[in-house]
């Protein structure tokens, strides 16, 4: 325990250190070009905001469900889920930047824009800030409460928290996504506004699962051969976590594949429009990317139990997967504002990396400041003896 102590907190300063430096730099850029700056924000935002709702809704099916798989890793996804006020205050450069990020915030764009104008009582400055503070609000909330009765089921043997969070997460595990789909349509799909698509949202979600997955088995593979890992974790729980992230690679892929087959079907100029920006100049050469190392690659190896079983083999995996949602994450964004090609400005790695710093700093501390693996959740005992026996 105190060797991962000492790892976290090293992780906590190295991240908050590079974190301010990045975002300083970013700054810098705030009287040079503010316009790409704000675009690069926005990107980072999206990515690092999405991976703490990721932890949030797997956090919550494992409240619901305590399965072997999620009591191993609980605690990484109650920390990435606590730094959603973090995110919150990172929410609010977003605000300042709408009149470049948002054709809705500019009010010539408005006035020669007929659908524009039938969206103006719904998507303007007041309606958009408040929504999101609306959401984080929704979010902040659960998520403090039910890492409050976790942190009291660690000191009692009594049901009684285990009972509140499973009673939180029943709604929870759809009040959250039900959110997260209304502030992707603000954030993301209205920098678009002619463009719709109804499961543009659930292809968002899905990915943010699926990277919160990639992300707590590269942690679990990092402390599984210290105390108390190395006595609880075996092939047996990479297994589960391989079986989860394939499953997630396939309903990712399932959804996209969808969204694109019933857009390229329909034909309608609104709607091809989004992709024809995506396939123009470089562009097209990512989304090739995306099919290989979002789909392809991590899905063939995922079908081998070997893969699955080891951890060194599923923690690459897991690092191609997060590498890969970073990129859609860039793709689903940045063609909008650089249609002709790929087009990549400083901020976007200074921003992304400055915000990444300091969500890395608050997860380590978030996870240093209590018992790092959940004690007293219903079947742990159980979970513990059939281990050792095992061993």
């Amino acid at each position: 325990m105190n060797e991962i102590l000492f790892q976290l907190k090293r992780l906590q300063t190295i991240s908050f250190a590079a974190g301010v430096g990045f975002l300083i730099l970013s700054g810098i850029s705030a009287g040079i070009n503010p316009s790409a700056l704000f675009i690069s924000w926005l990107f980072a935002f999206i990515f690092w905001t999405g991976l703490a709702l990721g932890c949030f809704n797997i956090a919550m099916i494992q409240y619901l469900t305590a399965g072997r798989w999620g009591n191993v890793t609980l605690r990484f996804l109650e920390a990435g889920f606590m730094t959603l006020p973090l995110m919150a205050v990172f929410f609010v450069p977003v605000l300042f930047g709408l009149h470049e990020l948002y054709p809705w915030a500019r009010p010539a764009a408005v006035a020669a824009d007929k659908i524009l104008q039938q969206k103006v009582h719904y998507e303007n400055f007041y309606g958009f800030a408040a929504r999101g503070v609306f959401f984080f609000g929704t979010w902040i909330l659960m998520a403090t409460r039910l890492r409050k009765w976790s942190l009291q089921q660690d000191s009692t043997t009594a049901a009684a928290p285990s009972i509140k969070l499973r009673t939180l997460s029943g709604p929870g595990v759809v009040i959250v996504p039900l959110t997260a789909t209304f502030a992707f349509v603000d954030w993301i799909m209205s920098i678009e506004p002619a463009w719709f698509s109804t499961i543009f949202c659930v292809a968002i979600l899905s990915g943010e699962v699926l990277v919160a997955f990639a992300f707590v088995i590269i942690l679990l593979a990092w402390f599984c051969r210290q105390p108390p890992f190395v006595e609880i974790v075996t092939p047996r729980h990479f297994l589960d976590l391989g079986n989860l992230l394939l499953a997630f690679v396939m309903f990712w892929t399932y959804v996209a594949f969808s969204q694109f087959l019933i857009i390229y079907s329909g034909n309608q100029p609104h709607e091809i429009g989004w992709y024809l920006r995506r396939v123009a100049g470089d562009w097209k050469w990512l989304a090739v990317f995306l099919g290989l190392f979002h789909f392809l690659a991590p899905f063939f190896l995922l079908l081998f139990r070997g893969f699955k079983k080891s951890a060194k083999r599923l923690v690459v995996i897991a690092g191609l997967i997060f590498g890969a949602h970073v990129l859609e994450i860039f793709w689903a964004i940045m063609p909008t504002f650089y249609p002709a090609g790929i087009k990549i400005h400083w901020t976007d790695f200074t921003a992304w990396l400055g915000i990444g710093g300091i969500w890395l700093a608050v997860f380590a501390g978030n996870l240093k400041r209590h018992p790092i693996f959940a004690l007293n959740q219903p079947a742990n005992e159980k979970i513990i003896s059939a281990t050792r026996h095992a061993g």
